[in-house]
């Protein structure tokens, strides 16, 4: 069952964003298998992560890689929510940003 991720950390920069992609694109996970969907946006001062997944098994794989990083780059004070998917419904912009 598909899964819906969200990570709202105290204090995301995008420097540490930036930081995190780099490194998940060093160890290989840049584009993970299973993650169907990405985005990171603004919240206040901080960025905040929303991700869907095929499954919460190639959800842990992936975190097994990304918490490491998440702490190497100073950002791990808050667990994300996880859920499950109910609906998706897709619109036709390819890239909205």
């Amino acid at each position: 069952m598909a899964i819906c991720v969200y990570h709202a950390p105290m204090s995301m920069t995008e420097a540490n964003y930036l930081a995190v992609l780099e490194k998940l694109e060093a160890a290989g996970q840049g584009k993970p298998d299973g993650r169907a969907f990405h985005t990171a946006f603004w919240e206040g001062e901080n960025l905040h992560v929303f991700d869907v997944w095929v499954s919460q098994e190639q959800f842990d794989a992936f975190g097994a890689v990304l918490m490491p990083i998440l702490a190497e780059v100073g950002v791990g004070d808050a667990p994300p929510q996880i859920s499950n998917v109910y609906n998706t419904i897709t619109g036709d912009a390819a890239n909205p940003a």
